[in-house]
C-alpha cells in the first residue's frame, strides 16, 4: 500500500505534456529576459533594440543601478512614462532582486499604458551578484562574481 508519505514528491503532481510545456517555458521567455543576456546586448556595440528602466526609490538608485538605465520609480510612472520612454522601443523593467516584485508592477503599469515590456529576472541582485558594473553616487564599481550565480572561468554560463 502506497500513502502520501511514500509517494515521489516531484512526481506526485505529474509533468505537464511536452506540448502544454513547451508553451509555458515559451510564454515565460516572452515576459522575461536574463541578467547575462541583458549586460551582453549592453555590452556589445550598438543600439541594443531596448531601454532598461529600474523601477525602485531615488535611494536605492544611489546605492547602484545598471549604467544607462532609465530611472522611473513605479509610482511614477504614469505621469512621467510618456515623457522618458518611446513606445516603440521595449522595455526591460528591474528592482531589487527575486524578492521583490516591484520590476512586475512596473512592467504592469508599463504594458497598461501600451508599452512592450519584459521583467529581468535576478534584479539588481544577480547584476551584482554576476560581476556586472554598476553606478553609485560615487561613481563605476564592480564586484568579483559570485560562484553561485556565474561561472569562474568563463564569459557566460552557456545556458
Amino acid at each position: 500500500m502506497t500513502t502520501a508519505f511514500t509517494v515521489n514528491p516531484v512526481l506526485r503532481t505529474a509533468p505537464a505534456a511536452p506540448a502544454e510545456a513547451a508553451a509555458h517555458f515559451r510564454a515565460s521567455l516572452v515576459f522575461h529576459a536574463d541578467v547575462s543576456d541583458v549586460a551582453a546586448v549592453l555590452a556589445a556595440d550598438g543600439d541594443p533594440g531596448f531601454v532598461v528602466l529600474d523601477s525602485r526609490s531615488t535611494a536605492s538608485w544611489d546605492q547602484g543601478h545598471i549604467p544607462g538605465a532609465i530611472h522611473l520609480p513605479t509610482a511614477l510612472i504614469p505621469e512621467q512614462a510618456e515623457r522618458l520612454l518611446d513606445r516603440s522601443v521595449p522595455v526591460v523593467t528591474y528592482c531589487w532582486g527575486p524578492g521583490c516584485n516591484g520590476a512586475t508592477r512596473a512592467a504592469l503599469a508599463l504594458a497598461e499604458l501600451g508599452y512592450q515590456v519584459k521583467e529581468m529576472l535576478g534584479g539588481f541582485e544577480y547584476w551584482a551578484r554576476e560581476g556586472f558594473e554598476f553606478e553609485t553616487w560615487e561613481g563605476r564599481r564592480r564586484r568579483a562574481a559570485d560562484p553561485l550565480t556565474a561561472p569562474e572561468d568563463a564569459e557566460d554560463c552557456g545556458c
